[in-house]
């Protein structure tokens, strides 16, 4: 992990530093949902792919929502800088309809409103950390500068609620907070963060059984589906093989391996 920029704290939850010096390795790099969007710069000998498309990744883009499981798979050594940002930022900064990133990547060098080679150009002369996390600050602030589209705040503030319960919040206890009506949330919802709240909310509850999965304190499967808030076993393995294609105990067994 890297320090997060202050400029960035209201949308970049994490920085996450990935790299390798390995020539001959194929490297292979799992998504699951998580409910976060994210702007990745990779510097690389051969190109990244996102898997199963098979489709070539540019040095510098924007990941929306994963839903189904995908990779990003590059051979030989690598850096690559994800800034995972909160699930209202895509849009706010971008403006792009978050729905057609689902499961998918947005060459950032495709803006027109912004100098985004030149800030690829500075990102290539740099190995130093600090500093490319300080010309992605910089991006941020002119992506801000340009911003056409006002936050729904509440929209962000049901977000947050969310994401504080691990997914286990209700959403008519969300409408509730919110005072708005069903199909108002879910209509919003969608068109802020590209799914609706009922499917943000159980990618959020995946997502907290997935890290429980991968924690070695953690080995009881029903354990972890109660901790997560499913309300059954069924339930919890259900919504963990939409998410990932496998049952919680062959992923586990998978992991483990």
């Amino acid at each position: 992990m890297l320090p997060v920029h202050k400029s960035l704290e209201p949308f970049v939850k994490d920085i996450v530093l990935l790299e390798s010096d390995d020539k001959d390795r194929e490297h292979v790099f799992p998504f699951y949902a998580d409910g976060y969007a994210g702007v990745v710069y990779s510097k690389s000998e051969n190109p990244f792919y996102l898997q199963p498309r098979n489709k070539q990744l540019s040095d510098f883009y924007l990941y929306g929502q994963t839903i189904e499981p995908i990779s990003l798979n590059v051979k030989g050594p690598f850096k690559s800088i994800i800034l995972r940002m909160y699930p209202f930022a895509s849009r706010i900064l971008l403006g792009i309809d978050p729905k057609i990133l689902n499961d998918d990547c947005y060459d950032l060098l495709l803006l027109d409103n912004i100098d985004t080679l030149g800030t690829v150009k500075r990102l290539r002369q740099t190995e130093n950390k600090q500093e490319l996390v300080n010309i992605l600050a910089n991006y941020f602030n002119e992506l801000l500068k340009v911003a056409s589209i006002n936050p729904d705040y509440r929209i962000k503030l049901a977000t947050n609620l969310i994401l504080k319960s691990n997914g286990a919040i209700s959403i008519k206890e969300v409408r509730d907070k919110l005072c708005v009506a069903e199909r108002t949330l879910e209509r919003h919802f969608l068109k802020e963060i590209g799914v609706t709240a009922k499917q943000f909310a159980k990618m959020i509850q995946f997502s907290t059984s997935l890290n429980q999965i991968t924690d070695a304190d953690y080995l009881n499967l029903t354990e972890i589906g109660f901790d997560s808030g499913f309300a059954d076993q069924s339930h919890f393995i259900r919504t963990f093989k939409r998410y990932t294609g496998k049952t919680p105990k062959e992923f586990q067994a998978q992991v483990s391996f």
